[in-house]
């Protein structure tokens, strides 16, 4: 029987870890003002890490003390310490670190080559933290593909696409994506798109990459055509060219059949003048697969004035931590009052949201489209006046009205969660979050006029973040409360 000690073990190198004698490796992280130096032993680096071990090997020692120096400026000093920490230990504790630090630290472990740490990070990101990865779905999206090494993060992230793929071929940073992002969606056969469309997202994309094309295409040369051609070769195979209808082959195709193959052109000339009645010399691929359950016909858009079916979906994510999609969306949006129907005076809402429980209430603010807003999974209780205990609240923000560029702050001072005003001021006061972190107050009885969203110093500061970047007050154009019901199975 072997007898494994490897918790003492790593106890023991990890004092090592903290040893500053008899190191032989200087390693310097960081830019500028962030700077910083950490000590270590070249033996564990080399058989620790094959990047270190390569990175040794063609380092030149100093002259003075024998140290081999290493300078990762692009690596941020708290991120680098996790990492030696984890080489000298075989540590890492995700508990207190937020999402975004483990996604940063799952790609220095992938570029110093430990796969198994940049693995367990991956999943774990995928596991619990699909909000986190949903709300910043964009930026995930133009960064993992990259490397071409997080296999099961471009699944998740092309699960998303292919089902609504306006997230990505509509972004401000299509043009920016990395050929390997797009065609990895281009071969999904469940892309929810018409293939003339993706047709024209192509051309989009491969032109940005080449900006010396003219803007007309009548100026075009042939060497512009095979300039495209070239930047496109890994796309236009993708293309189900044969599924493309008649009208949009004459109007799209044609004006650059010159990026096509000749047989292909041919091929495709052919099925539209004698559909069915020649062989096509090339494989065809099949058309893509319309998915068999629609999106919901009942959609958010149809009863709300603030938000949309994707808003509602991410906030879903976020009531009961776990990934959802717009088609499995396990809750129901239930309007129980909107500020441009039912008056906008502070006292209807207790009228009127008295004993409802499981709310989310959604501001929109007058002059920047901003939506901010809260879920409280208490009852809202009308004649009380104190602190309400929770922790499964939270605050949050779109910023433009974007569902990609959200704020999620979850309550972290569980005894405030919520105040209740006493009967007198819910003249003046209706929901509030925190310590006035997100509040809804008028000194005139209409929320119109003035509402307040303040996160004070860290001190008094009940929710994790603030939500927004300024403490001032603000006017909304409407608000709307939802009580979240669970669908019925």
């Amino acid at each position: 029987m072997a007898f494994k000690f490897l918790e003492k073990l790593s106890q023991d190198f990890s004092e090592l870890f903290n040893d500053k004698e008899e190191y032989n490796v200087i390693i310097e992280v960081g830019q500028e003002r962030n700077k910083k130096t950490f000590t270590a032993h070249s033996a564990i680096l080399r058989y620790r890490s094959s990047y270190f071990n390569e990175e040794l090997s063609n380092t030149v020692p100093n002259d003075d003390d024998n140290t081999k120096i290493i300078i990762k400026p692009n690596i941020s000093a708290r991120i680098f310490e996790i990492i030696l920490k984890y080489i000298y230990g075989g540590i890492v504790d995700t508990e207190n670190m937020d999402a975004r630090s483990v996604y940063d630290l799952m790609m220095v472990a992938n570029e110093l080559e430990f796969e198994e740490l940049s693995k367990k990070l991956e999943n774990h990101l995928i596991g619990s933290e699909s909000s986190w990865l949903r709300t910043h779905f964009t930026f995930v999206y133009h960064s993992i593909f990259k490397c071409n090494k997080f296999k099961n993060l471009e699944n998740f992230c092309n699960n998303i696409t292919a089902k609504h793929p306006s997230t990505i071929f509509e972004s401000a940073k299509f043009t920016s994506l990395h050929e390997s992002a797009l065609t990895s969606i281009l071969k999904r056969d469940d892309l929810q798109m018409k293939e003339s469309e993706i047709w024209d997202y192509i051309i989009k994309w491969g032109t940005a990459q080449n900006f010396t094309l003219p803007k007309k295409l009548e100026d075009w040369s042939d060497e512009n055509f095979i300039t495209l051609k070239t930047t496109l070769q890994r796309c236009l195979p993708l293309i189900r060219y044969f599924h493309i209808p008649n009208s949009d082959v004459m109007d799209k195709i044609k004006p650059y059949k010159k990026i096509l193959d000749k047989q292909l052109w041919n091929d495709l000339k052919q099925h539209l003048i004698l559909p069915d009645r020649r062989p096509i010399k090339l494989n065809i691929l099949p058309p893509r697969l319309v998915l068999k359950q629609e999106l919901p016909t009942r959609l958010i858009e149809l009863f709300s004035t603030i938000i949309n079916e994707e808003h509602a979906t991410m906030i879903s994510s976020w009531i009961n931590n776990q990934p959802t999609n717009l088609i499995d969306n396990p809750y129901e949006f239930q309007l129980l009052l909107r500020g441009s129907k039912d008056g906008f005076a502070p006292r209807n809402f207790w009228n009127i949201c008295d004993g409802h429980s499981n709310t989310i209430v959604v501001a929109k603010i007058e002059g920047t489209n901003e939506i901010i807003g809260g879920f409280n999974p208490l009852s809202w209780d009308e004649p009380k006046g104190k602190w309400m205990k929770t922790n499964k609240s939270f605050i949050f923000s779109f910023k433009d009205g974007n569902s990609q560029n959200s704020i999620l702050s979850r309550v972290r001072n569980e005894k405030l969660a919520l105040w209740y005003p006493y009967n007198n001021d819910k003249d003046s006061f209706g929901p509030i979050f925190g310590n006035s972190e997100f509040t809804m107050k008028s000194k005139v009885s209409d929320f119109t006029e003035d509402g307040q969203s303040r996160c004070w110093n860290s001190d008094y500061n009940y929710y994790e973040k603030p939500i927004r970047t300024t403490n001032d007050y603000f006017s909304i154009i409407d608000y709307e409360v939802f009580e979240v019901v669970q669908k019925s199975i």
